[in-house]
């Protein structure tokens, strides 16, 4: 047996017989991930729906910021987050750096331009369907943007997906405002990284095999929800 062969099967070891460290990096990592999507959820869907329905001042700027900020580097929104965090910054007196929490601020940072502009395109084709009918029943914006946000629910779903699968592979930036503390804030990306440079790579490889599942699991659920969407459309 060679040596890929002997971790590998070292790595379906500690997945099956459920190694308690691989699952709590495992827990820990799902819990700060969807913790941060729901976060940048309850932002990111008003404010891309918001942008996409009406004419802000300075619209074409905001909607250029929200797709740029959609490739913001994580090591970028790290560095910013632990700044604001460490002792001599303004949040410095909270004593979140690392913690679950400093990780999920991060997360949301990376996540909500995401969930924003998906969702702004989105809600902008949807009005541009149903914005004459809105007119003539006399709809707010107010009572337009629930209306457009739930018709377009089964898009919206893959948005927070796309969201999730961003956050949960997410290592600079968990690692620079979590320091990788074990029990603390070690997480899936972080382990894997730290366990590969001192040559543990059964366990690294056991999370990368429950990385690769997850992200197969949410593409899965993905193609469902278009699916359903596509069978409500046509009903």
């Amino acid at each position: 047996m060679n040596e890929f062969s002997r971790e590998l099967a070292g790595a379906l070891r500690l997945v099956v017989t459920g190694d308690p460290q691989l699952w709590e990096v495992i827990a820990l990592s799902l819990r700060v991930s969807l913790t941060a999507v729901a976060i940048a959820a309850a932002i990111g869907l008003p404010l891309g729906a918001l942008v996409g329905v009406r004419r802000l001042p300075f619209h074409g700027a905001i909607v250029v910021i929200l797709n740029t900020l959609m490739g913001l580097p994580p090591v970028v929104v790290g560095l910013v987050v632990y700044l604001a965090l460490s002792a001599s910054g303004p949040l410095g007196p909270l004593g979140l750096l690392y913690t679950p929490t400093a990780m999920i601020i991060a997360q949301v940072l990376l996540v909500m331009p995401i969930i924003a502009a998906l969702t702004r395109q989105v809600v902008a084709d949807l009005n541009a369907e149903y914005e004459e009918q809105f007119r003539s029943f006399g709809l707010s914006v107010w009572r337009a943007i629930p209306a457009l946000l739930w018709d377009g629910r089964f898009t919206l779903l893959t948005v927070l997906m796309a969201g999730f699968g961003r956050a949960i592979a997410e290592v600079g930036a968990v690692l620079i405002v979590g320091g990788n503390i074990n029990h603390v804030t070690r997480v899936m990306t972080t382990t894997i990284a730290l366990e590969t440079s001192r040559g543990n790579l059964s366990l690294a490889l056991a999370l990368g095999c429950v990385l690769v599942l997850l992200a197969l699991a949410v593409n899965a659920a993905a193609a469902l929800v278009n699916h359903a969407g596509q069978r409500w459309a046509g009903a």
